[in-house]
């Protein structure tokens, strides 16, 4: 126990202070050797990762920065398409109601001409007929009132002499 009650770090003895020295470089030329070299490439080749890695992701960002931007000019060829989509059929809404309207309005004038036509012919129909009846009536009229007056022979011979003096020839 003497040993450990004499033992101080604040006053080393040269004995160990050497032997000391001696093992810690002994250690650390080993160290170097066997560990220090591997490390240090193994760092080496941990930065050259890490320093890819930043560059790929700087290429990653300039490409997504591009796409986007690419993506954004689609998007506004997109959206121009679609509003003169949209504009193209609402010309053709429009072009095909004012053909409709203008078949309807066609349409309707032909039906009201051909009705006006039916009309006026049914018109000219009975008052042709109307006429043929009325000249029936008179035709009728008349030889009831020629055969009440004429009624004896020599009248009858006398008229018909006059009728055929008054008709002239062309």
């Amino acid at each position: 126990m003497v040993f450990i009650v004499d033992f101080s770090v604040i006053k080393p003895d040269p004995g160990l202070l050497i032997w000391t020295t001696v093992i810690f470089g002994l250690f650390w030329f080993i160290m170097s050797r066997f560990a220090f070299k591997p490390i240090a490439e193994s760092l080496k080749k941990r930065e050259i990762d890490i320093q890819s890695s930043l560059d790929e992701a700087k290429i990653a960002r300039e490409e997504m920065s591009n796409l986007k931007a690419e993506n954004e000019i689609l998007l506004a060829k997109a959206r121009e398409e679609r509003s003169a989509i949209l504009k193209e059929a609402k010309d053709a809404k429009d072009d095909i109601i004012a053909d409709a309207k203008e078949r309807a309005n066609a349409e309707y004038k032909r039906k009201v001409e051909s009705a006006i036509q039916d009309i006026e012919n049914q018109k000219q129909a009975a008052i042709i007929a109307l006429k043929n009846q009325a000249g029936q009536m008179a035709i009728e009229i008349a030889e009831k009132v020629l055969r009440k007056e004429l009624s004896n022979k020599s009248e009858q011979e006398a008229y018909a002499k006059s009728l055929a003096d008054n008709i002239t020839l062309n």
